[in-house]
């Protein structure tokens, strides 16, 4: 077998717009709406001026972002490309999305914080990992034998203070 196609003459093109490059975003985004992203957003985040306007849609699209392996603000632009527009609505451009994080403060961090840990519980509830987790078990996991003081001082005196067996 052989390329017929030099490799610098070969170039993939994704121009169909009924393409979606990141179908992945579907069972993501649907499992973070179930968990309530945009409601615990619009209760507890509060950014000023007008930019921090509709929180609630613009973190999870900020989201959805970062999932998709966007670093900056100009890599939000996955989001726009090819049908995903017909997958998810209220997608915001990037510089809107820019613009909104710089309209935060360091008190919205913290309002981001507390959303982030409503929806880790949340998500916790609606996607159980370790089924049977709630149950409670004790395991010992290390057991030795103690000695009162270090190695040194019991060998110079010729004695071994032990304390027998315990675990932790």
């Amino acid at each position: 077998m052989r390329l017929l196609h030099s490799l610098a003459r070969t170039r993939a093109s994704f121009d169909d717009p009924n393409l979606v490059s990141h179908a992945g975003l579907v069972p993501v985004m649907a499992l973070a709406e179930r968990a309530g992203l945009g409601d615990l957003v619009a209760e507890h985040v509060r950014p000023g001026g007008e930019c921090g306007v509709n929180a609630r849609l613009k973190v999870p699209c900020l989201v959805a972002g970062m999932a998709a392996g966007a670093d900056s603000i100009d890599d939000m632009d996955v989001l726009r490309h090819g049908a995903m527009g017909t997958l998810f609505g209220g997608i915001r451009a990037p510089s809107t999305l820019g613009s909104h994080l710089r309209s935060c403060t360091w008190g919205n961090v913290g309002q981001l914080g507390k959303v982030n840990r409503e929806l880790l519980a949340e998500l916790a509830w609606q996607a159980p990992l370790l089924p049977g987790a709630g149950t409670l078990a004790f395991i010992a996991t290390r057991c030795k034998s103690a000695s009162t003081g270090t190695q040194s001082r019991a060998r110079s005196s010729g004695t071994r203070r032990s304390r027998g067996n315990q675990c932790w």
